[in-house]
């Protein structure tokens, strides 16, 4: 799953957490990637809330523990953002990386 959306629309943001997360559950090999304001969700202090939705860390957290969770390289030079500033088990990756995932045999790409 591709998220491009964070504090600039937190409701497609969490619909798209909520999504993988559920995926997840179900038994699904979920791949996360963060671009644009969404990277920020990687960070300690990454957070977001709405109504009748848990909080953006909540959700986070355990894709963390049980997805593979990747930042934008080029999102996260232009935030200033480093593989320190993350939580654990988030990594930056590039473009050629989402692509060869994206396009690997039996794979459902959605994009928020």
């Amino acid at each position: 799953m591709k998220l491009t959306a964070g504090a600039d629309a937190p409701e497609r943001c969490l619909q798209a957490l909520t999504v993988a997360s559920v995926a997840v559950a179900s038994g699904a090999d979920v791949s996360v990637w963060l671009t644009g304001e969404s990277v920020w969700l990687a960070t300690p202090d990454g957070e977001l809330e709405i109504p009748e939705s848990p909080p953006a860390s909540t959700l986070m957290d355990a894709l963390l523990t049980t997805a593979r969770v990747h930042v934008c390289t080029q999102c996260a030079a232009r935030r200033g953002l480093t593989a320190q500033d993350l939580k654990p088990g988030a990594v930056i990756a590039g473009a050629g990386s989402f692509v060869e995932q994206a396009l690997a045999a039996d794979v459902q790409a959605l994009v928020y």
